[in-house]
């Protein structure tokens, strides 16, 4: 699809339909050897998913695996890589084009981008959900504070426990102008129990 606008490539494939031809695969591609980064517009690899209803991929002519590992991350399904055996044969594309090493490092960072892209889910992965104990913040008291004394603002702070944890954060207000049970020592964590 290289010097293509959208329209061009979404006759082709009305062509390609009209002919009973319905196993496509699009690839966003800049025609320049070697094509410099504020040309590749990789966004057009989003546009494409939104238009066609085929697996989009990326056909790459820049320098290195940087704009390759970027169409994955934007949702290529396919990276075409010209390739060679040696860099300084002559000729226009063997010095854009990677080398066996090169292809290694490609394939080995694609794997990499798609064990980094996830679910999709914003919630904790397990490694993730056994630190938020340790390091989310929770009620602790800014000062001693001594029981039968109703909590102000000034007596609660919002840290990351030192020991046992305490309430949530989103129990601030609730806790402010109760009184305690229980004295409490300066970074102590608030729990249910203090007040």
């Amino acid at each position: 699809t290289g010097m293509s606008y959208v329209g061009e490539v979404e006759k082709v494939v009305l062509r390609l339909n009209e002919r009973g031809v319905k196993e496509i695969i699009l690839l966003h591609c800049v025609s320049l050897y070697p094509s410099p980064a504020e040309c590749l517009n990789l966004k057009a690899i989003q546009t494409m998913m939104q238009v066609f209803p085929y697996p989009i991929g990326y056909s790459d002519h820049s320098l290195g695996n940087t704009a390759c590992w970027a169409a994955v991350a934007l949702g290529a399904k396919v990276i075409e890589k010209h390739f060679t055996l040696d860099k300084t044969m002559e000729g226009p594309d063997h010095s854009l084009s990677a080398d066996c090493e090169d292809f290694r490092a490609l394939v080995a960072g694609i794997r990499h981008v798609e064990r980094a892209l996830g679910s999709g889910a914003k919630a904790p992965c397990e490694l993730e959900k056994e630190k938020r104990e340790v390091y989310r913040r929770c009620l602790v008291a800014n000062c001693d504070v001594p029981k039968g004394t109703v909590i102000r603002p000034e007596m609660v702070g919002l840290k990351r426990p030192v020991g046992k944890r305490g309430l949530d954060t989103d129990f601030y207000y609730d806790v402010i102008g109760r009184r305690t049970v229980k004295d409490l020592r300066k970074d102590e964590a608030i729990g249910l129990e203090h007040i």
